[in-house]
């Protein structure tokens, strides 16, 4: 079963002051007319020591956005550029967040705390910088089911409402709002590289190459690439590894992004900004989340191909510091990673031990067809076949020849019907109860039972020679 996050005592640590003079503006946040708290991670803020923190305080420092003793003096909006739907727009930047404090969790990673809809900044443009509470609880939903399907995304730390009345086209108006904080590992984008190269800036990309090295880092690259001891042909691999594991973890979820643009994409390999999603109804790769993703460019099967042409915009920007061949070399592991992220993450959440690159190819396309041919649902699919269980037909024949792992069926969870799902009627069923009696238990007992999802899960299978 998959641990509980470990506690740690709050250890803040701020190495982007060591970039901001370049990287950042200094802001303000919003003062807000009224300050209610609606969520607090405490199961995650644990993990940085601040799970202790009075309502009152806790208010005081992600409502009203008063310091954390010794961190970050004063908000960050970060500057970035990025490709929008593969146009390129150099007008973007932190719009309505910014990056709030820098910590330590237990195990020494530096994590992030940084805001959406926390007012206007300097990258506003036409904007009113602020977040709609239904925006806010879709996030919590999106991050909480994701971490219990083992992607690497980051948490909804903290939802308050600020009681202001948002107009806003894609919703009825006028619509609540809330100031919400999250959780990353990082906030450093491939957008952000982007801008370095255009601003002509080759000095600052290679100290922001140096940074994620250190404070992110990840295994070597093979022992035959080319230029591995050069710092960008380090950030490359490592980029291409956690985004072709990012895109694996998107289609074992069912799950579809929406909005996978390059301001979108942390170099960390952590998903987050969760706009316009979905999860499948069913198994369909030209389904999309975004209504106005009108050529279906983000459509569910198109996600590797999306975050495989995101890692093409980070190589052409890290040719300000390297040749070309050393980069290359780097992308074309793209693919061969991603077959064996999904193989191996298939396995998982069938609860199966794997058995080698061509039967488990075998087994994630005969369960595609089945699901197609099924009309299943993927949550559904992978429940009813956990522990090689309930097989029928070809792929009958394939589960029967796989071994379930020891753990594949002990969770009660399991015993359990319906599994868990995030479909978007019950999405809409929880916000009606927010929205019309201000009822926020159907909302909280959804998170509880996604939590005892993800336990039931454990954790993900890591790559051969890599620990979780």
């Amino acid at each position: 079963m998959r641990p509980e996050p470990q506690a740690a005592s709050y250890h803040p640590d701020t190495p982007i002051d060591s970039l901001a003079d370049w990287l950042a503006d200094s802001v303000e946040s919003a003062d807000f007319p009224e300050t209610i708290l609606r969520f607090r991670n405490d199961r995650h803020a644990a993990t940085v020591g601040l799970a202790g923190l009075s309502e009152d305080k806790w208010i005081r420092h992600f409502g009203r956005f008063e310091p954390l003793r010794d961190n970050v003096p004063q908000p960050l909006a970060l500057r970035y550029h990025g490709h929008q739907f593969r146009v390129f727009n150099p007008d973007i930047g932190d719009g309505r967040g910014f990056l709030f404090a820098q910590m330590r969790d237990g195990a020494g990673r530096l994590l992030d705390l940084g805001t959406k809809g926390s007012g206007t900044t300097p990258y506003s443009r036409t904007a009113d910088g602020r977040l709609t509470l239904k925006g806010a609880v879709r996030e919590i939903l999106a991050t909480e089911f994701l971490e219990a399907l083992g992607v690497n995304t980051s948490k909804t730390f903290s939802v308050i409402e600020t009681g202001e009345e948002l107009e806003r086209n894609d919703e009825p108006s006028p619509a609540r709002s809330a100031v919400m904080v999250r959780l990353s590992h990082s906030h450093i984008r491939i957008g952000s590289f982007q801008r370095l190269l255009v601003m002509e800036e080759p000095e600052h990309m290679a100290q922001l190459v140096d940074y994620c090295l250190a404070q992110f880092p990840g295994p070597p690259p093979p022992e035959d690439a080319p230029g591995r001891d050069e710092p960008a042909v380090q950030l490359m691999h490592m980029a291409v590894e956690r985004m072709a594991d990012l895109a694996a973890s998107y289609m074992v979820a069912g799950f579809v992004h929406g909005v996978l643009n390059t301001d979108n994409m942390n170099i960390t390999g952590e998903s987050f900004d969760y706009g316009p999603w979905r999860w499948l109804p069913a198994w369909d790769p030209g389904f999309t989340a975004a209504y106005f993703d009108q050529t279906g460019l983000y459509a569910f099967g198109r996600q590797p191909e999306a975050l495989h042409w995101n890692c093409g915009q980070l190589a052409v920007a890290l040719r300000a510091l390297t040749e070309a061949e050393p980069l290359i070399a780097a992308m074309n592991r793209f693919g061969p990673l991603y077959g064996e992220a999904i193989a191996r993450r298939w396995c998982w959440r069938l609860g199966l031990e794997p058995r080698g690159p061509e039967a488990d190819t075998e087994l994630v396309g005969a369960s595609e067809k089945a699901m197609r041919e099924g009309k299943w649902q993927p949550d559904a699919f992978f429940h009813h076949h956990r522990g090689g269980r309930g097989g029928e037909g070809d792929l009958g024949e394939l589960l029967q020849g796989y071994t379930a792992t020891p753990d594949a069926l002990t969770h009660d969870y399991w015993r359990e019907s319906p599994p868990e799902s995030m479909l978007i009627d019950e999405v809409e069923t929880l916000w009606s109860a927010i929205a019309e009696r201000n009822d926020w238990q159907p909302l909280h007992d959804k998170v509880a039972r996604l939590r005892a999802a993800g336990e039931a899960h454990g954790e993900v299978l890591a790559p051969a020679g890599h620990v979780n």
